[in-house]
């Protein structure tokens, strides 16, 4: 288990979105978030106290948890010497990078010396099946995106509090690395060998009540270059009932790929109610989630209800303004 609470690395992040896996945390599980840890030139903050190591010590934080997802996911060497002394300090070290902890022989060596623990996140801990498409008992519903990090795991934890709360049966299927860090389990669905990754959500998403529902995390986006085959895996091995389409309107270009602009909300949707329907000719597309955290209160009302009425599905933000909404479709699957 991976001790809390949380001293949260920042490291240099470019910006607030790469620095996804500690905002998340901070959100969801704020008893974990201790402070926040940032070094020189680092464009993040997630509005908790800047901590030394020593005082996050001092003060209980028990594991530094890398809380940045960087393009590859590597470990950079300028966040080695601040690494070494956490673990030197009495830190364990906690990441969901593709670069693993656990093969930087010098951190290995270090953690050794100090009898720390690396906690890498994003490795399969099970041999997933291959999947076969058999219809699973339960339902199923799936956060699928314009682009990545655009809000699939904020609107499903929030639905799956909303249903929680309604004492309704519903589980959070995390399938990233910071879904994982936040519910204690998942799948690290992007380390999976391709070939089982559909097979993973199978597994993920086992024979469950007939009212029970499981609320998968999505990853990427059907039309990003980068990061499609994932999200098809999701698609296909999710088998899901329900499918709420994720967008974050200010963006000029897909996370990453500045010559390639987004994909319209409808698009997506099409797309993906036909992908889905090969493994589950009932899906249906119930809703529409906005990612407003750049618009203004005014800006994101117009935007939800122009959408609304463009689509004619209910379109909110469930972080915003509650998940509501979006859970009551579901009542009619």
């Amino acid at each position: 288990m991976i001790q809390t609470p949380y001293l949260l690395f920042l490291g240099d992040a470019p910006d607030p979105l790469a620095a996804k896996v500690a905002q998340g945390i901070r959100d969801w599980r704020p008893e974990f978030a201790l402070g926040q840890y940032r070094m020189e030139g680092c464009n993040a903050d997630m509005k908790l106290p800047d901590l030394s190591l020593a005082e996050a010590h001092a003060k209980g934080a028990k594991t530094l948890v890398i809380g940045v997802a960087n393009r590859g996911g590597v470990i950079s060497q300028k966040w080695k010497d601040v690494l070494h002394t956490a673990l030197e300090q009495g830190f364990d070290l906690a990441a969901g990078l593709h670069n693993l902890l656990r093969d930087e022989a010098d951190l290995v060596e270090t953690a050794r010396r100090h009898g720390r623990t690396l906690h890498d996140v994003r490795v399969p801990s099970v041999q997933y099946p291959i999947a076969n498409g058999v219809k699973r008992s339960g339902k199923r519903l799936l956060a699928v995106g314009t682009d990545c990090s655009c809000g699939k795991m904020y609107t499903t934890l929030a639905m799956d509090a909303e249903m929680r709360q309604r004492g309704l049966k519903s589980s959070f299927r995390a399938t990233g690395q910071t879904g994982i860090l936040i519910s204690g389990d998942g799948v690290p669905l992007d380390a999976v060998i391709a070939d089982f990754m559909a097979g993973s959500i199978e597994y993920l998403t086992p024979d469950n009540d007939a009212d029970h529902w499981d609320l998968i995390e999505g990853q990427g986006s059907l039309f990003h270059p980068s990061y499609s085959g994932v999200t098809l895996a999701l698609v296909h091995g999710g088998q899901p009932d329900a499918l709420v389409i994720c967008h974050e309107p200010t963006r000029s270009h897909m996370r990453g790929l500045p010559g390639y602009k987004l994909p319209s909300i409808e698009a997506v949707r099409d797309m993906a109610l036909e992908l889905a329907r090969v493994t589950n000719p009932a899906c249906q597309a119930v809703g529409i989630s906005v990612n407003t955290q750049h618009l203004s209160e005014a800006e994101a009302e117009k935007y939800l209800k122009d959408t609304e009425a463009r689509l004619g599905l209910p379109a909110t933000d469930p972080f915003r303004h509650g998940a509501g909404r979006l859970v009551d479709t579901l009542a009619a699957i």
